[in-house]
């Protein structure tokens, strides 16, 4: 009775390990996948990548392309006219261009096609036009150009197949709802998952632009995007560090403060910009979330002392005043940056202007410089 018990237990854990990880990342994926993927294509070269670890794409003859994403999907883009090799394996999911007609989900995908000029190949959104802080997006959902079709976890099946979907492309929170997946692909829909959260290095998220210009043929349009960001982060670099600790946080509707982990690109971008995060670095936070909660006290006691702190927009609105932020906790007003007046707030857009970090580690290096006056993702409060 005990064995049987201790093999039920067992099971249940090994059961609990998989599906308590949500999205789990196959890390040989790429560097062990096979380019000899039929015999009617002859491998030619693989995409060169400065940052990104998240994918990689395969080029062949006559324009084929296979993209191959971390998580071990792997799909064939095929050329206008051309066919479908044969013996192509049954887990490479082909996508015929052109592809249009796009569901997005993954909003920080939208600036990526905003770049390469290629709006009109969405049709379909997650989210409705007031949700969308990129003016092109939600200037084309006002038109009528892009329909809103339904959060990714309740689609609008009916609309979407009122007029075809040629890719779904989602975010990793698909992993919290696998049937609506299912459910996409039993229609015919293709579904790519944006990976591109996960990148260790900010300018790897930017890169992702790449992979979305081979699957809609603007592969020129998106290197000249990337490069164009490429250039703003090199010319700030790894700054040399200049002894300034920066908090980066929000105020929950509860009253605890929302700070991004270490591990979170934003952290880095700070770090990258010269300053320092006010989080020591945890190497034992294995933790999928980029935030975590602290109770004020607990954030008072570790980011009292710092130089600068920005307040994150995203979530509750932009602020316009130190006393607007000040109503948020009284703790607030002890703080050092508080009362030196460097105090810094977000504009809403910070999050869906993926192919902007550049400019957004160019802001906060400003910040720590005193330019207050060439700033476009962060401003101050007066």
């Amino acid at each position: 009775m005990k064995k049987a018990l201790a093999a039920i237990l067992l099971c249940f854990l090994i059961l609990f390990s998989v599906t308590s990880c949500g999205v789990v990342q196959n890390s040989n994926s790429l560097e062990n996948h096979s380019t000899d993927i039929s015999p009617a294509l002859t491998f030619s070269e693989s995409m060169t990548l400065d940052y990104a670890e998240g994918f990689a794409v395969d080029y062949y003859n006559d324009g084929y392309a296979l993209v191959t994403i971390s998580n071990g999907d792997q799909y064939l883009v095929i050329p206008e006219g051309k066919p479908e090799p044969e013996g192509l394996d049954e887990n490479i999911v082909p996508l015929h261009q052109p592809i249009q007609n796009i569901y997005l989900v993954a909003s920080a995908v939208m600036d990526m096609f905003v770049s390469m000029d290629a709006l009109n190949t969405i049709r379909f959104s997650a989210l409705k036009a007031d949700g969308w802080y990129i003016e092109p997006a939600r200037a084309a959902m006002e038109a009528g150009d892009i329909l809103y079709a339904g959060k990714y976890s309740a689609p609008d099946y009916e609309r979407i197949m009122e007029e075809g979907c040629d890719l779904a492309i989602e975010n990793t929170m698909i992993s919290h709802t696998p049937e609506v997946q299912e459910q996409l692909e039993k229609f015919g829909f293709p579904v790519l998952i944006d990976y591109s959260s996960y990148e260790p290095h900010p300018l790897g998220r930017t890169e992702w632009v790449k992979l979305y210009g081979v699957l809609i043929g603007k592969s020129e349009a998106a290197i000249a995007a990337f490069d164009a960001e490429k250039q703003m982060f090199e010319s700030i670099g790894d700054a040399k560090s200049m002894d300034k600790t920066v908090a980066f946080f929000y105020i929950t509707t509860n009253g605890e403060a929302n700070v991004r982990r270490t591990s979170d690109y934003l952290p880095k971008m700070i770090e990258m910009a010269g300053g320092t995060y006010f989080l020591p670095q945890d190497k034992e936070d294995d933790s999928k979330s980029s935030t975590m909660s602290m109770e004020m006290e607990a954030f008072y006691a570790q980011a009292k002392d710092c130089d600068y702190i920005i307040y994150n927009s995203t979530v509750d609105g932009e602020l316009e005043t130190r006393d607007e932020l000040l109503t948020k906790s009284s703790l607030l007003e002890n703080f050092k940056a508080v009362q030196n007046g460097n105090v810094y707030c977000t504009t809403k857009n910070l999050y869906q202007s993926t192919m902007e970090l550049g400019t957004i580690i160019a802001d906060i290096h400003g910040m720590l410089q005193g330019d207050d006056q060439n700033l476009t993702y962060i401003y101050k409060l007066e």
